[in-house]
């Protein structure tokens, strides 16, 4: 590849090259070099309209060389049923961070639902019970089935719950991931009676309105809210929060655009009340969970360090390959 080319890779290439486990392993050394002071504080901006919005999220890591991710992307909930398209659309562009050179563009929804769900489930790693095996996912598009599969792969799961106000939707999930992960996933049109048989939570929705409260989950549970990354959507009831030993990925964002920020404008907690970011307990700066009675709270607003962590390692695993289309914007 000559220096002045750029890689483009399709989704169907990242879904052939970047497997969930190194998306996990990826996403733990992001937040392990966060945790340690190791990158430069990511960035975010973002920009509301009529139907959705967007958001551009940017940060750099060393990766054995020094790697910059921006990630613009389009999220609009209503586009299934008006115009038959997906709800999150949108562009990665990674750069060689020494010399400022573009070296990939890479379609970003496939790597947004993998390094989520990658992210949720470093979080279950080091915050869940470590038997936890009884799971609720709320949400079961294709965020709901990157989640249930991430998860899997760091806790021993037994039973799956598959909730969504859509109930075609959670019977088509609970169908294809029953046969792809070997265990009973089934459906459920009551969500608290789910979640109170749970020792794991996601959300996963656009939801404008809090779907789980203190009632809704029992001790030991262990929640990751993954919706919630504008101000105006809400997975998680303040109270909850308040009750609730709280870690973020990033709390400046949180605390702007997460449930934290609800939980915050209500005046239910403040910002003392947030126990760590994820990429200190990571670090080991700071202990995750202290007792199989405490209910913690995950606020996964999505943090560009994790775009970075995920693009490069598929820019390399293409390389290697020998995958994607090569172009140049040189004159």
């Amino acid at each position: 590849m000559r220096s002045d080319e750029i890689l483009l890779l399709t989704p169907q290439e990242t879904r052939s090259l970047l497997s969930i486990e190194e998306c996990i392993a990826a996403m733990e050394e992001a937040f392990r070099a966060h945790g340690e002071g190791k990158a430069p504080p990511p960035g975010v901006l973002g920009l509301h309209v009529r139907n959705g919005g967007f958001h551009i999220k940017a940060g750099m890591l060393h990766l054995g060389r020094d790697y910059f991710a921006a990630k613009v992307n389009a999220n609009f909930p209503d586009n299934g049923a008006r115009f038959g398209l997906p709800t999150i659309q949108g562009v990665i562009v990674l750069y060689d961070a020494e010399k400022g050179s573009p070296l990939a563009v890479m379609d970003s929804r496939e790597i947004t639902a993998l390094r989520t769900a990658a992210a949720s489930a470093v979080a279950a790693k080091h915050l869940a019970c470590s038997h936890s095996h009884t799971f609720t996912v709320c949400g079961c598009g294709e965020q709901g089935r990157a989640q249930v599969k991430a998860v899997s792969r760091v806790l021993p799961l037994q039973r799956v719950f598959a909730y969504d106000t859509r109930a075609s939707q959670a019977e088509h999930l609970a169908q294809v991931l029953t046969d792809e992960l070997k265990i009973p996933v089934t459906p459920v049109s009551d969500l608290g009676s789910a979640t109170r048989q749970s020792d794991v939570c996601i959300t996963c929705t656009p939801s404008r309105q809090p779907l789980l409260n203190v009632d809704d989950v029992r001790a030991g549970t262990f929640i990751a809210a993954v919706g919630a990354d504008n101000p105006m959507k809400q997975e998680i009831h303040p109270g909850l929060m308040a009750s609730s030993k709280i870690v973020t990925d990033i709390t400046d964002q949180c605390a702007v655009m997460g449930d934290l920020h609800h939980a915050l404008e209500t005046g239910r907690v403040t910002r003392e009340s947030v126990h760590a970011e994820l990429g200190e307990i990571v670090a080991g700066k700071k202990v995750g969970r202290e007792s199989a009675e405490e209910i913690i709270v995950f606020d996964s607003t999505g943090m560009a360090l994790q775009d970075v962590a995920a693009a490069a390692t598929l820019y390399e695993r293409a390389l290697s390959a020998g995958s994607g289309v090569h172009f140049s914007l040189a004159p």
